[in-house]
């Protein structure tokens, strides 16, 4: 059975065992330990007032030791080339080379070749380049716990019947380590500059995040720098968030380049002594995702709002999707989630989706929530359930599916008496940022989250052939759903109360678990309406001020069918932004607050972001409710597009899919798609009988119609509403 891996490979592709070559070779370390590694180093980059500032939660690290194998069948020998991130030692079929060997020779036949790394500041990793013999992740590895494992913790038998693969990320050039990574960085130039006390303002125009470069440098003394995003922030020496405070003995004239990374739109930089500056630019940094996802439309002002949440979303998608680019610059799983919505709706980067799941996750054994957070070990479940959806990756599933159930064990493990979770010691109850918002006795909406969980905990079971587990996972999840509305649901309040204190209900109903409800699909229709009219669109429940919730509480009422109520928030919201000069969407924005207000959060006059990924929901909003587009089946085998103008003329756009794109353009009277993946459905509404060349619609009823879309074609639709 040692075969099986290749012979597999066979079958899927249709080759002969002897033409099966491995793919060029990568850098390959323990799966999940470049991830961990790299997240630490970026989250502890984070500075508040030029002192560090780490993560408050425990962070792992990645094994010192591992140890790399796989076995080859040569026609010929190779000289292969061995490039190691640490020390180690190379063995040929368990016989060990002297020394650090850089370049070997492996002889023609059968042969394992075994590579042993140790590194402490750094991954143990290998990149092995040779003819056939080449590292990739079909190698094994192990962390000297006598097991084979892959990134999943899967165990492997002894006689190698199951193979599975070490971690990798498409790094393929050999002098440019794990421990070299860094993003891209272009130089960018201030549109203005003003004097300012003895020193000068340059404004960059928009907010943007990189290196600040000094130019024409000189003298003896000090330079203040001080960040800011907006220029308030910039002007107050005392307050602003972020700073650098530089000793400078410069004889001569030199350019500099500041060695950690900032956000700002202003830059402030006051000279003491005799030091003096002649310009500031940057090196602004990103990463290099695509953008294949769009949207145009008969509104200008949301065009501009859909341009400028791209732009925010770029900003905050780095090594990992991040909350903001000014605070916290950390991996929060419930600000993760969100973008990962956003991105299958822009860039489509499934690899930025499973590293920062995986760093986010870290070792066993489990000792507390994600971030310490009760809901984001939630939201990591959710996170796992869209990535299969959209994607259709099986293979990740599988790999990460005992990472899942470790942490599900956890929580499992935390239930009251009343298999309810509510606080307990180590826990944040978060949900939302909000002044009043208890936290007390078992909040309904963590019950709905942990509901949801389990179902994709059963999902993700079956699919790693943990059928008990599946069983398990889908039986407790019936339970707790029933058990919700059971203690929860209030037939006077037409809604479910926040929470249960001491066993007993309160009276008090609250957004959050009446929203998630309705796109969770956990109401029978009725109650759908009732929810709606008393929760959703009733000014008396306490409304939702930050961007993060908004996104979910007007994903409930797209999926009630109200884009027309949703376009006009969003130009509200959004666009109320716009009109106080945001360049990227904040953390939180109220609407009643005035001039400088909208700056402070936390207790500190410049404590909010200004760039915060949630702040870009409207991507994932106008591609999946206005566009229409979403998978019936994972990795869009099958798919619905439902175009929703919402009281727009016309829209247009694209939405990434697995090998392609899903085209749609809509008007009152016409629609076109093309798609590039499996089988879809159009569902749309006419006042009149509509026609298509190509294809065949159905009439469903009540002026609903539907029209098969096959891969590859073109369909022009005309109807009327």
């Amino acid at each position: 059975m040692k075969y099986f891996y290749v012979f597999a490979l066979c079958l899927v592709f249709g080759l002969k065992p002897d033409l099966v070559q491995a793919q060029k070779a990568s850098w390959i370390w323990y799966p999940g330990d470049f991830d961990i590694w790299m997240s630490n180093k970026m989250q502890n980059r984070r500075t508040e007032r030029g002192s560090f500032l780490p993560p408050f939660w425990k962070m792992d690290s990645h094994y010192v030791l591992v140890d790399f194998h796989k076995e080859f069948d040569l026609d010929k020998a190779e000289e292969v080339k061995l490039y190691v991130e640490g020390q180690y030692n190379v063995k040929i079929d368990g016989q060990a080379l002297t020394g650090y060997p850089k370049t070997i020779s492996i002889p023609a036949g059968h042969h394992k070749l075994s590579l042993k790394v140790y590194a402490q500041d750094r991954v143990p990793s290998i990149l092995v380049k040779g003819t056939k013999v080449v590292s990739d992740d079909t190698w094994l590895a192990t962390f000297e716990d006598k097991e084979w494992i892959d990134a999943s913790g899967k165990v492997s038998d002894k006689s190698g019947t199951i193979f599975v693969s070490a971690g990798s990320w498409n790094m393929t050039d050999p002098l440019m380590p794990p421990s070299k990574f860094q993003l891209p960085v272009v130089p960018a130039f201030a549109v203005n500059k003003t004097k300012q006390d003895k020193g000068l303002i340059s404004d960059f125009g928009k907010e943007t995040f990189g290196f600040i470069k000094l130019h024409g440098l000189k003298g003896k003394g000090k330079l203040n720098i001080y960040y800011g995003e907006s220029k308030e922030e910039a002007l107050s020496k005392d307050h602003c968030e972020t700073l650098d405070l530089l000793e400078l003995d410069i004889s001569g004239v030199k350019d500099s380049v500041m060695a950690l990374s900032k956000a700002f739109r202003y830059v402030n930089c006051q000279p003491e002594g005799n030091v003096s500056l002649d310009s500031v630019s940057m090196l602004y940094e990103y990463a290099p995702v695509t953008e294949k996802g769009s949207f145009a439309c008969s509104d200008p002002q949301i065009n501009k709002i859909y341009d400028v949440a791209k732009y925010t979303f770029h900003l905050n998608t780095r090594e990992f999707f991040i909350d903001g680019i000014k605070r916290d610059r950390w991996v929060w799983s419930g600000d993760a989630y969100q973008s990962y919505l956003m991105n299958y709706y822009s860039f489509f980067d499934s690899p930025t989706v499973k590293r920062t799941l995986l760093a986010q996750r870290g070792k066993d054994p489990v000792t507390a929530h994600i971030n310490t957070i009760m809901d984001y070990s939630f939201y990591w479940f959710l996170g796992i359930n869209d990535y299969y959806q959209f994607t259709g990756d099986k293979k990740f599933i599988v790999d990460v599916y005992p990472r899942m159930k470790a942490l599900m064990d956890y929580v499992l493990g935390r239930r009251n008496k009343d298999g309810l979770l509510e606080w307990m010691p180590g826990d944040w109850i978060f949900i939302d940022w909000a002044d009043g918002l208890s936290k007390d006795g078992a909040v309904s909406f963590e019950q709905l989250l942990f509901c949801r969980s389990l179902e994709s905990m059963a999902l993700c079971a079956d699919m790693a052939g943990d059928k008990d587990g599946a069983a398990n996972y889908g039986q407790l999840a019936t339970e707790l759903k029933a058990k919700i509305f059971k203690l929860y649901w209030n037939e006077n309040k037409h809604a479910l109360v926040h929470s249960r204190i001491d066993g007993k209900a309160t009276d008090n109903v609250t957004r959050y678990a009446n929203m998630f409800g309705i796109f969770f699909n956990y109401f029978n229709p009725a109650q759908k309406l009732e929810v709606k009219q008393h929760v959703l669109l009733n000014d008396k429940v306490n409304k939702i001020t930050t961007p993060y919730m908004r996104f979910y509480e007007l994903e409930a009422l797209c999926a009630m069918g109200e884009q027309d109520y949703v376009l006009k928030e969003m130009k509200d919201y959004w666009g109320g932004m716009l009109n106080l000069g945001a360049t990227s969407f904040w953390e939180e924005y109220n609407p009643a607050k005035k001039g400088t207000e909208h700056l402070a959060m936390y207790a500190r006059p410049f404590g909010k972001s200004l760039c915060h990924a949630w702040g870009a929901s409207p991507i994932y909003l106008l591609g999946k409710y206005y566009l229409g587009v979403k998978p019936l089946s994972p990795g869009y085998e099958t798919y619905e597009i439902e175009p929703a103008l919402g009281g727009l003329q016309w829209m247009e756009g694209k939405v990434p899919v697995p090998g392609g794109e899903i085209a749609v353009y809509c008007s009152k009277k016409e629609i076109k798609v093309k798609s590039a993946s499996g089988k879809g459905l159009l569902k749309f509404k006419s006042n009149s009988k509509p026609s298509v060349k190509g294809g065949v619609i159905v009439a469903k009823g009540n002026g609903s119609y539907e029209l098969s879309v096959e891969k590859g074609k073109d369909y022009t639709v005309k109807y009327s509403i």
